[in-house]
């Protein structure tokens, strides 16, 4: 079987260079591109289409310079391009995710995560992919349940002992929030919790690569102190 050919659609150059890595690092998938703009991105798609290898796949954030990636979706269809898109963006705001399943995308995994999240996803289309090729040209029903499901986690992973989700949607929210880099003495504050409390589910959120590690110092030097701001650090 081939690879999967695909497209990044990504206007941050950094952020583009890491997508562009992490399809290479994923078993079964090829780099077709990378576009920076939706302009770029549709001349991409018509002349790969018309050499005859079109994308399979386009990695596709919302928030491009010369429109939504909503609007690029629309002209993408009406075009006749019917690769599969996954969106990849910080594009929180739930009007956005409902009208991008109405429009077709697959997946959707929110900025900022790990290759190891990333890669998940890309093998879960895989699975999709591979379901779809393999089953026959009619099917009943639990064949297409079988098949829409593999687009679906079974659920999420579970969290490390003695962390509740509770705690953590409060602690994402402080960060979230937040307009400045916070310590956990105040997100234990903000939250009601302990120090240690907050510190442990803040670096939980640091590692899983939800918030970035910094550090900072007090005013008049001193001992430095781990602070956290929420998606503001370089995907890994």
């Amino acid at each position: 079987m081939s690879a999967v050919r695909v497209l990044v659609i990504e206007d941050e150059e950094l952020a583009a260079e890491a997508h562009a890595a992490y399809v290479e690092r994923v078993s079964g998938f090829g780099l077709a591109g990378v576009a920076r703009s939706a302009r770029e991105a549709a001349r991409a798609l018509d002349a790969a289409r018309d050499a005859g290898t079109p994308v399979d796949l386009v990695l596709l954030d919302m928030n491009l310079p010369d429109g939504h990636g909503l609007g690029f979706l629309s002209k993408l269809r009406a075009a006749g391009h019917l690769c599969d898109v996954i969106a990849v963006t910080a594009a929180r705001d739930t009007r956005v995710v409902r009208q991008a399943v109405a429009q077709g995308v697959v997946l959707y995994l929110l900025k900022p995560f790990t290759f190891a999240t990333f890669r998940d996803k890309l093998e879960q289309y895989a699975d999709f992919r591979a379901r779809l090729d393999a089953a026959p040209e009619e099917v009943v029903q639990h064949e297409v349940d079988q098949l829409l499901g593999s687009l679906r986690p079974t659920g999420a992973p579970p969290l490390p002992k003695g962390m509740s989700p509770e705690t953590l949607r409060a602690v994402t929210a402080a960060l979230r929030e937040a307009d400045h880099e916070l310590s956990a003495s105040e997100v234990a504050a903000a939250v009601g919790a302990s120090r240690v409390t907050a510190r442990r589910y803040l670096e939980h959120l640091a590692d899983t690569g939800s918030a970035a590690r910094g550090v900072r110092y007090g005013p008049s030097g001193g001992r430095p102190e781990v602070s956290y701001s929420w998606g503001r650090g370089r995907e890994r």
